[in-house]
């Protein structure tokens, strides 16, 4: 549906982008009957007790309501599964007082970060998983405290390094840029983390809905194939369109998207970060790193 035809929605505050025209379903791209779905979601939070000032701003319901096909009935049970997680989860507990200390020793066995943004102005969230040595990584940390990382790490970059993007390109960011590399990658070490795997991906897609922009899997082995028929199950087909499996030549791909000063130089761009792109930490979001070698 053409821009002008969405008028039930006005422009969010703090556009300074001229080029930027909201997708459909989002603030400043409203149909009428979206809107409605969207103040109904609101008023019945609001009158049954469940509302959240300081989270449940426009564009975070919209996500669930895109997640249901604005379906209020559907989307208000889905936030309020996701408002009980957060509760047996004590994720405001986890966002105020948990400190990852094996950081650095983890990012050995398990690299997992965040790393400046691509050309749409989405963070860029890099995983190596192929580099996984699970019995090194499990003596290090444990499952819980890697899935209690995820949940801050998916806290701030909701309210830290979105907001922080949308800053610096004058618009709203609201989805991230994955990139899963699989070199090296083998059946054993995969199936050893599938666990802490599935259960990473339903929190993404059940409690952090709609924040997938693009998702690359490169270096992807021919044995691939038996791996994603099983991370494919846990996806919803959504999440699934957005995920392009690419081979060893993914330079050319992954440049299409990031600047090759933004991406970093053993991934194919020109990016060295002093101490090492996935421990920088380097975005918007963190004006203490510029990532500049």
């Amino acid at each position: 549906m053409p821009l002008e035809q969405a008028n039930a929605s006005p422009m969010p505050n703090g556009v300074t982008d001229p080029n930027y025209r909201p997708l459909p379903g989002r603030v400043g791209n409203l149909t009428v009957p979206q809107q409605h779905a969207l103040q109904t979601l609101k008023t019945q939070l609001q009158d049954e007790g469940h509302f959240v000032q300081e989270r449940m701003d426009d564009p975070m319901l919209l996500r669930f309501l895109r997640a249901r096909k604005f379906d209020v009935p559907k989307a208000k049970e889905m936030l309020l599964a996701a408002e009980k997680w957060r509760q047996d989860m004590k994720v405001d507990e986890i966002v105020q007082n948990f400190d990852f200390t094996e950081k650095e020793q983890v990012d050995q066995y398990y690299p997992q970060y965040y790393h400046k943004m691509d050309k749409e102005g989405r963070p860029v969230y890099i995983e190596r998983l192929g580099k996984l040595n699970v019995p090194a990584l499990y003596e290090i940390t444990t499952k819980e405290r890697l899935l209690q990382r995820l949940i801050l790490e998916y806290e701030k970059c909701v309210t830290e390094r979105l907001p922080a993007c949308s800053a610096a390109v004058g618009h709203p960011v609201e989805t991230v840029c994955t990139i899963l590399d699989l070199k090296g990658v083998s059946l054993s070490s995969f199936y050893k983390v599938s666990d802490f795997v599935n259960d990473a991906s339903k929190i993404g897609q059940d409690r952090y809905p709609e924040c997938m922009g693009k998702f690359y899997i490169i270096n992807a082995p021919w044995t691939f194939t038996t791996v994603w028929s099983v991370i494919k199950r846990w996806l919803d087909e959504v999440t699934v369109s957005k995920i392009e499996i690419v081979g060893s030549s993914y330079q050319e791909k992954l440049l299409e998207a990031i600047c090759a000063e933004d991406l970093p130089a053993d991934l194919g761009g020109k990016c060295n970060c002093v101490g090492g792109c996935s421990l920088s930490d380097a975005g918007p979001w963190n004006q203490r790193r510029n990532g500049d070698a």
